[in-house]
């Protein structure tokens, strides 16, 4: 296998010459870098990645954070995000945070080793100042970190208002919410957005909390339809946690639509397979993880930034479950 000095051997250059060709850093004569990428090519010459990251400081690799894979909603973020960076010659490099604090911190310290570039961040288990702390070019997406920090989110309170006024518009008049965990600001934005509507109308309403969890939504759903049983519409804090319910209401002999009405929220491609088909509140999935990519990389190579936050409509789907 050819090295660096076989190269520079052949072109007839010195070894730091090579190296300012390979990184495109310091003058180089027109003439010998055409040497070097002759004998580049002649020589079937490789450059050594881990050399080349330790000398830039910079891998080409991002780090993409998520809280939990297995839901639904995050494949399709990370396939936005991987398509675009490829697109721009980066390669993402996946953590799965589940939430907990230490695992998340250990990852920071991994990727920081590798000299990533930058990362883009859908949780939010530490504090503001810890993420600055890394120094690093970052976004938020589908959370909010800090106003110094791009992000991208959806208008979560906006589509949680229309999914409780849809519920209302079918004929619902106990309401029940199943919302997300707490101090997470998707999930604090949609109960908000219920609140709001349900005290405008005046209507009779519980809220419980299914942390974004199918098992936990399903065993709560029971509880609620159990103690609650005058609750004929739920709006989900997650197409997830509607899964959850549904389950709950099957396992009950709940009638969905029948005797429940329920809506959901994301719009993963799985509320279509369920039977009934689910309704819900459709996020803008895809476009959101690409344009986080865009962000992220725009910091990454210092270019300007129209706005530091993105706020991306929605869209309800009305399905079979109301």
């Amino acid at each position: 296998m050819a090295t660096i000095r076989d190269v520079a051997k052949k072109a007839n250059v010195s070894v730091a010459t090579v190296s300012r060709v390979l990184n495109n850093k310091g003058y180089v004569s027109e003439e010998a870098q055409k040497n070097v990428m002759a004998a580049i090519e002649s020589l079937s010459y490789t450059p050594n990645s881990v050399a080349r990251t330790l000398y830039n400081k910079s891998s080409g690799m991002i780090g993409l954070v998520l809280p939990d894979i297995t839901n639904p909603f995050f494949p399709e973020l990370a396939r936005a995000v991987e398509d675009v960076a490829h697109t721009y010659g980066y390669t993402v490099v996946l953590c799965n945070s589940d939430e907990e604090v230490a695992k998340e911190k250990k990852y920071f310290d991994a990727l920081k080793q590798k000299y990533i570039d930058g990362i883009i961040l859908t949780t939010s288990s530490l504090t503001s100042k810890d993420y600055d702390r890394l120094d690093l070019p970052m976004v938020a997406l589908d959370r909010r970190i800090g106003d110094h920090i791009p992000t991208v989110v959806s208008e979560n309170k906006q589509g949680a208002c229309e999914a409780t006024e849809h519920l209302l518009a079918k004929g619902c008049r106990y309401l029940a919410h199943l919302r997300g965990p707490e101090g997470v600001k998707t999930a604090d934005e949609r109960y908000k957005g219920f609140m709001e509507v349900v005290e405008q109308h005046g209507v009779e309403h519980v809220v419980l909390n299914a942390e974004f969890q199918i098992d936990k939504a399903e065993a709560v759903a029971q509880e609620l339809f159990t103690t609650y049983s005058q609750v004929d519409g739920v709006f989900a804090g997650s197409d997830v946690t509607a899964a959850g319910v549904m389950k709950a209401a099957h396992t009950l002999n709940k009638r969905i639509p029948a005797d429940i009405k329920l809506i959901g929220f994301d719009g993963i491609p799985l509320g279509k397979m369920l039977v009934p088909a689910l309704s819900t509140v459709e996020q803008s999935i895809y476009k959101m993880g690409a344009l986080s990519a865009r962000l992220l990389i725009k910091q990454i190579e210092k270019q300007p930034m129209a706005s530091m936050y993105y706020e991306l409509p929605v869209k309800l789907i009305a399905r079979e479950t109301t």
